[in-house]
């Protein structure tokens, strides 16, 4: 098996102090947090960011400045935006964070039920996003919320929308997305093309049993107060720094070592940090 990446989910779009009082929201309090998942374990920071009042925006100049201060903090930690933002955002706005010139962006395949919520992502908005990444020189992380989204992926492929290195991200345990279950992992994972590279975010409870599960199997995986603010039942998690050492003390048990920037990338395929 590969090294084990570890992509740290620093604080996404829903998550509120309302949920939990660590969730980090300004410039600062990201790049700190994420310097802290960085130092013990993390070589991915899958990044989304807040305004002013800790509201979830894809302003590309709110993403250029996190960007920067995580690079000059965390040298060598691969930037990968969100293009998700919001599921009320546009196409449009949610394409901002790649002005911020990342290293991957998520590339979301599918549409899908999200809670009460819908998260739009018809085919041509889903091409324009793989188009507009591979004019940019950002690789794509195709981010599936079901099995469909995969098929969906492999047809970006085929068009040659998306080349080089595929790398997946399942998201499993949102309501009304795939279920987080092993039977459902191992179709997931069954249905990517040979080398293919792939995570697993399991959200909620489901985050350090689909962890565990990953990193048995040859995966990776992500973790982060985005998808879970608990570090055990009923305990909120103090940071994304705590929540990531819980996935390498897992690693550690079940014999897999962690990747570190530099091997996170050749694993990957990607380039240095030159951006």
């Amino acid at each position: 098996m590969d090294k084990l990446i570890i992509t740290v989910a620093v604080c996404g779009a829903e998550v509120t102090r309302q949920d939990t009082p660590y969730i980090p929201l300004t410039p600062e309090e990201i790049t700190h947090q994420t310097y802290e998942a960085y130092q013990v374990g993390a070589s991915i920071v899958h990044l989304h960011v807040r305004d002013d009042e800790g509201k979830p925006t894809q302003n590309a100049e709110i993403f250029k400045k996190v960007v920067s201060m995580i690079r000059e903090r965390c040298p060598g930690m691969i930037i990968q935006v969100s293009t998700g933002g919001a599921v009320w955002m546009s196409a449009q706005e949610r394409l901002q964070s790649l002005e911020a010139n990342p290293d991957m962006a998520t590339l979301t395949t599918g549409t899908v039920n999200f809670g009460n919520d819908v998260f739009m992502n018809s085919m041509p908005m889903i091409e324009k996003f793989a188009v507009t990444m591979k004019e940019k020189g950002i690789m794509p992380e195709f981010e599936c919320f079901d099995m469909g989204h995969i098929a969906n992926a492999m047809r970006l492929v085929k068009k040659g929308l998306v080349e080089g290195h595929l790398h997946f991200d399942f998201v499993m345990g949102v309501p009304g997305g795939i279920a987080a279950n092993a039977r459902n992992l191992v179709a997931m994972v069954d249905s990517l093309p040979d080398g293919a590279t792939w995570s697993v975010a399991g959200i909620g409870r489901h985050e350090f049993n689909m962890a565990a599960m990953a990193i048995a199997m040859g995966g990776n995986v992500r973790v982060g107060l985005e998808d879970n603010i608990y570090i055990s039942k009923g305990i909120l998690a103090k940071s994304n720094a705590e929540l990531v050492e819980k996935v390498v003390r897992i690693a550690k048990e079940l014999g897999r070592p962690i990747a570190t920037c530099d091997e996170a990338r050749q694993i990957l395929r990607l380039r240095g940090n030159e951006k």
